[in-house]
């Protein structure tokens, strides 16, 4: 995205042909760059009427599987600054045509808005070698929504807990953003999901790093952040390790976000089958059956009810949660767009209310993430919670465990990028490049050479795989060599160019997704072995680990209304 200029060669800096008329308060245009000027609608309204050409897609940037290396294209580039005036004055308003966005919801909607003043709203967290550098890479993006149950501000010392200034994981949502852009999925992740919470590197104030122990027994989830020190980092590594995603970037909101951001959208519209009426729950919530529009106190009432809910349960409550933000999301898009005032004010609230990590810690590589966001057609969003079940472990269950069923397929289709959605594509040249790996010919099976190692997968799975292989499939030239050097996140085929039909045929036995297809750029030797390594996510032999083409698991869509209009 480029900053438009709209000065011409005389570097006319565009913030002066428009002045603000101190008698009217109404912005005025300079005719002659002195004094003469023209009375007009606000400038950031007619700018964008210019036709810029900001609005065009950004280049991707390939993404660095290294997540450490920073990408200049991160950041749109400044339009040069002109000379200043002999009075000394500097300006250091700039314009720019492009997509602001609600992060916290994830859509966008376009305005002209100060990167310097959004810049130093903006909250940042370093947290360490996870995550990426990258704003955007050429694969999927994840980013993972915490919301944060702190009580620290006004109003907020009814939800009990005053205490406790750092707060927990209390809602998170986890945005997968397909590598095309034509869908994302949003994924709940209960607060009370009982999981094991990984060690994690914590950057200190004095710049050393503290290792935070994590938990030995399952613990529940929102307990990995906040508590014994753990920072946003923690939370990523525990969502890395339930899902086998790498988690791109955090953002994280508060108690006062809600009631800002939703005052700033002028309310949210929410449906409810039946009435709610809490006055347990922090602040009183009265609110009939039908639609109503919600902001400040209510909406962060409502968010937090659990009262007069089916179980009155943690999940229940992500239901209203999620139709909260698919309502926003179309009120952004629908409502919001063409007032450039309000988007402002949404701007100034939404970067004042985020916590974000380096990565994506400015205005600009923000605005750059949004513009992708938005390009999702809302029919095109799928929101759902992680398939759980009760937790067996308990007498009278209170928290669950994930389904042994269910969630792993989630994941494995979330893992090769697969869409909930019936995505129609307008151009479709050539199927997927990854995809594409698995045409052309095969070998015998008696031809193709592999070693197998064990990187997660269940003990005792290679020596199971390679007596599958030679007895019942013919790969008579396999070896089983012990345990991978370090545990994978899923299982690998790594290969040669010239074993490419090799990799074909032991992709077809295994029933190996394309994602595990993993080509090299150099030929192999005539003896060579391809390497496979079986990650957790490999069962048994015979059982394929191709992701499931749909699974049994509650959906919305984001262009959906609970009142059904």
């Amino acid at each position: 995205m480029g900053v438009q200029t709209y000065g011409g060669a005389d570097e006319v800096d565009p913030a002066d042909q428009w002045v603000v008329n101190p008698e009217t308060g109404a912005y005025e245009l300079r005719l002659d760059g002195h004094g003469a000027t023209q009375s007009g609608s606000d400038p950031r309204v007619d700018s964008a009427s210019r036709g810029s050409t900001a609005d065009s897609a950004p280049a991707r940037v390939p993404r660095q599987r290294s997540r450490r290396e920073s990408t200049a294209a991160d950041t749109p580039p400044r339009a040069p600054r002109r000379k200043p005036k002999q009075r000394g004055r500097k300006k250091v308003l700039m314009w720019t045509g492009g997509a602001l966005t609600l992060v916290l919801v994830g859509t966008s909607a376009y305005a002209y808005y100060w990167y310097d003043r959004l810049d130093g709203n903006i909250s940042t967290v370093d947290v360490g070698d996870v995550g990426s550098d990258t704003v955007l890479g050429d694969g999927p993006v994840n980013i993972l929504i915490i919301g944060n149950d702190v009580r620290v501000g006004k109003g907020n010392e009814a939800y009990g807990n005053r205490s406790n200034v750092t707060g927990h994981a209390d809602t998170t949502l986890l945005f997968h953003i397909s590598e095309d852009r034509s869908n994302a999925t949003v994924v709940s992740i209960p607060r009370d999901l009982m999981i094991k919470i990984p060690d994690c590197e914590t950057k200190q104030p004095d710049g050393s790093t503290k290792v935070i122990a994590g938990s030995t027994v399952p613990t529940r989830f929102n307990e990995s952040f906040g508590v014994n020190g753990r920072d946003p980092g923690c939370t990523m590594r525990t969502v890395e390790g339930i899902t086998d995603l790498e988690v791109d970037h955090f953002m994280m909101f508060d108690f006062n976000a809600v009631k800002t951001v939703s005052t700033a959208v002028g309310g949210v519209k929410v449906c409810l089958k039946e009435p709610i009426k809490d006055v347990d729950g922090g602040t009183d919530l009265d609110l009939p059956a039908g639609e109503s529009r919600i902001a400040g106190e209510d909406a962060l009432s409502f968010l937090r009810n659990r009262h007069g809910l089916k179980n009155e349960s943690d999940l229940d409550r992500i239901e209203m949660q999620q139709q909260f933000v698919a309502s926003m999301m179309r009120q952004l898009k629908e409502d919001t767009l063409g007032s450039p005032t309000k988007m402002l004010d949404i701007a100034e609230a939404a970067t004042n209310a985020l916590t974000v990590d380096k990565g994506i810690g400015s205005a600009a590589k923000l605005v750059t993430l949004a513009r992708e966001f938005g390009r999702i057609n809302l029919k095109n969003i799928t929101l759902m919670t992680v398939p759980v079940v009760d937790n067996p472990d308990e007498p009278t269950p209170v928290t669950v465990v994930l389904n042994p069923v269910e969630a792993p397929k989630v994941f494995s289709m979330m893992q090769n990028d697969v869409s909930f959605t019936e995505v129609k594509k307008e151009q479709k040249a050539a199927k997927d490049k990854q995809a594409a790996l698995l045409e052309g010919p095969r070998a015998e099976a008696s031809a193709v050479r592999v070693d197998l190692f064990n990187g997660g997968a269940p003990s005792g799975s290679a020596s199971a795989v390679l007596g599958w292989l030679q007895n019942s499939k013919g790969v008579a030239k396999s070896s089983n060599v012990g345990n991978a050097p370090k545990d994978v996140a899923r299982t690998t085929l790594e290969y040669a160019p010239n074993q490419a039909d090799q990799a074909r045929e032991l992709a077809d036995l295994m029933g190996l997704p394309a994602s595990a297809l993993k080509p090299g750029t150099t030929d192999a030797a005539a003896a060579e072995p391809m390497t496979l390594v079986l990650g957790p996510d490999f069962k048994k032999a015979g059982t394929p680990l191709a992701p499931p083409k749909k699974v049994d698991v509650k959906q919305s869509r984001a262009d959906e209304s609970a009142c059904g209009a």
